[in-house]
């Protein structure tokens, strides 16, 4: 699906003066899928240009997406400080009071899924259930060299990590990024919680990474000591590319509609 079907956006003001883009596509009568994107992507990208908004509206929901603080349409604070935990879940309550909304199905990947599992723990009943795609239990981005990539950003040093300069890359290709406020992202969530079995969410969670990621058997793992989760295993797809997989939304898909 191309970016040239993309819905036109819609502004709602987080809690803290940050302007959130959101998107809404179907039929407001049906219920409601909440999607949320990784890192360095967005919306459009992670979920309108790969077939998601098309299968779910298709199969009888009312989607409504957003681009997290930092990224796509919505506002890029430079700070760390604008980017917590407890900051994003505020951005996803404020979107479903925007709308209306008092309970939605939640589908997350990477970033989105990480948000998705606090959301869920922190604001009750409004999330029924949820599909939380590529989340490994600890922080993956715990390795990520922010000093480094400052430097790279700064003064065009080289980056020699290989995780800090595959995130960087991934974080270029997508036009209109900037990469500074996504650097302040990772700063900003070190040393916020991480998901684990003592603060897993009740809600009924399918958990779902490609078999080519290198996270498969920590997802796997958090899966498993989740009281009510289930996991797929996305074949022949790694962290970077299971969003685009048909088996992957399709199980995603009947999950949400049991």
């Amino acid at each position: 699906m191309s970016h040239r079907t993309a819905p036109e956006h819609l502004f709602v003001l987080s809690p803290d003066g940050v302007q959130l883009a959101t998107y809404e596509l179907g039929d407001p009568e049906h219920p409601t899928v909440f999607v949320v994107h990784g890192f360095a992507s967005s919306a459009i990208a992670n979920w309108h240009a790969t077939g998601w908004t098309r299968d779910l509206t298709r199969a009888g929901f009312h989607v409504i997406g957003i681009d997290q603080r930092g990224h796509g349409a919505s506002d890029k604070p430079h700070s760390p400080d604008a980017y917590t935990m407890e900051l994003l879940v505020a951005d996803v309550e404020a979107v479903l009071d925007a709308y209306l909304l008092t309970e939605v199905r939640y589908v997350g990947y990477s970033l989105g899924a990480r948000v998705g599992w606090q959301a869920a723990r922190d604001l009750g009943g409004r999330i029924t259930h949820a599909v939380l795609g590529g989340i490994p239990d600890g922080d993956p981005l715990k390795r990520f060299q922010i000093a480094d990539a400052r430097a790279h950003l700064e003064h065009g040093v080289d980056v020699t990590d290989r995780l800090t300069g595959a995130y960087l890359t991934m974080a270029k290709a997508l036009p209109g990024n900037d990469l500074a406020a996504l650097v302040a992202l990772v700063e900003g969530m070190r040393g916020g919680p991480q998901p684990g079995a003592a603060n897993a969410p009740e809600q009924s969670l399918l958990f779902a990474t490609g078999s080519e990621d290198s996270i498969l058997d920590a997802s796997r793992a958090l899966a498993e000591v989740t009281p009510n989760g289930g996991f797929f295993e996305i074949p022949g797809r790694n962290h970077f590319n299971a969003p685009t997989s048909r088996a992957f939304r399709e199980a995603a898909i009947a999950f949400l509609k049991a």
